[in-house]
C-alpha cells in the first residue's frame, strides 16, 4: 500500500488546519514497514530445527528404518556415520526455513503481534527522538507515525504533553487511523487522525498569538 499524492495533500491539509486551533505542532511519518523482522525468521528456522530432532529423538527407529528402505538393505551405521546424517538432516532444515521465510509477506505473516507492536513503537520513538522532540520552543511535539505493514501506528508525544494528556486520550484518533487503514485508506485515516490530535492540542494548548509554526506540516513517507 502506498500513499497517493492525494493521500499525501489531504494529511498535509489536515495538520494545518489542526494546527490553526492550538500551539502544538504535528509530525505525521508513514512508512512501509517498522523491521525487516530477519530474526523472527531464524526463530523459526531454529524452531523446526529442534522439532525435528525431537522428532527424531521420540522415534528413532522409524527414520533408520526410513534409511533402510531407501536402498532396500539393512545397515548397521556407526555412531560417527548416524550423528554426521542427523546433523546434514539438521542443517538442511534450517537452510529450507530460512530460505522460505525470506518471502517476506509470509515472514510477517509468523511474525507475533506483540512483536511487531514492539517494533513500532520502538521505530516511532526513534523517529520523534530525532525529529520532534524538543524541537518546539514549549515542547508542544506530537507525531503521528503509521507503519502499513504492520497495521499498526503510534501517537508520541513531547513531554508538556505528555504531563497533561493519558495514552487513552489518543484512542478515537488511533481507532479511525487503523479502521481506514485496514480498509485500504491510509490517507484518510491520517487525515482523521490528525483532527482529533488536534482537537486535544487545542482543549490543552490553545492558539495564542505569538505561536508560529515550528515543524512542518507534509506527510513525511518513508
Amino acid at each position: 500500500m502506498r500513499l497517493t499524492p492525494a493521500d499525501h495533500a489531504k494529511v498535509t491539509a489536515a495538520v494545518t488546519a489542526a494546527e490553526l486551533t492550538t500551539d502544538g505542532e504535528i509530525v505525521t511519518i508513514v512508512a512501509n514497514r517498522s523491521d525487516s523482522y530477519h530474526d523472527v525468521a531464524l526463530h523459526w528456522a531454529l524452531l523446526a530445527m529442534f522439532l525435528m530432532l525431537a522428532v527424531i529423538a521420540t522415534v528413532p527407529d522409524f527414520f533408520l528404518g526410513l534409511l533402510d528402505r531407501a536402498d532396500g538393505w539393512s545397515h548397521d551405521y556407526s555412531k560417527g556415520a548416524l550423528l554426521g546424517l542427523l546433523l546434514m538432516l539438521l542443517a538442511a532444515m534450517f537452510l529450507l526455513w530460512r530460505v522460505v521465510l525470506s518471502w517476506t509477506p509470509l515472514r510477517m505473516a509468523l511474525t507475533p503481534r506483540a512483536t511487531k507492536a514492539r517494533r513500532v513503537r520502538r521505530r516511532a520513538i526513534a523517529f520523534f527522538a530525532v525529529g520532534t522532540e524538543r524541537r518546539t520552543e514549549e515542547r508542544i511535539g506530537v507525531l503521528l507515525y503509521l507503519s502499513l505493514a504492520e497495521h499498526q501506528a503510534e501517537i508520541v508525544a513531547d513531554r508538556a504533553i505528555h504531563a497533561l494528556v493519558t495514552p487513552e486520550t489518543w484512542g478515537e484518533a488511533m481507532a479511525a487511523l487503523i479502521e481506514a487503514v485496514r480498509d485500504g485508506r491510509a490517507g484518510d485515516g491520517m487525515a482523521a487522525a490528525v483532527e482529533r490530535i488536534g482537537a486535544v492540542l487545542a482543549q490543552h494548548f490553545p492558539k495564542t498569538p505569538t505561536d508560529r509554526n515550528e515543524l512542518p506540516d507534509r506527510l513525511i513517507e518513508l
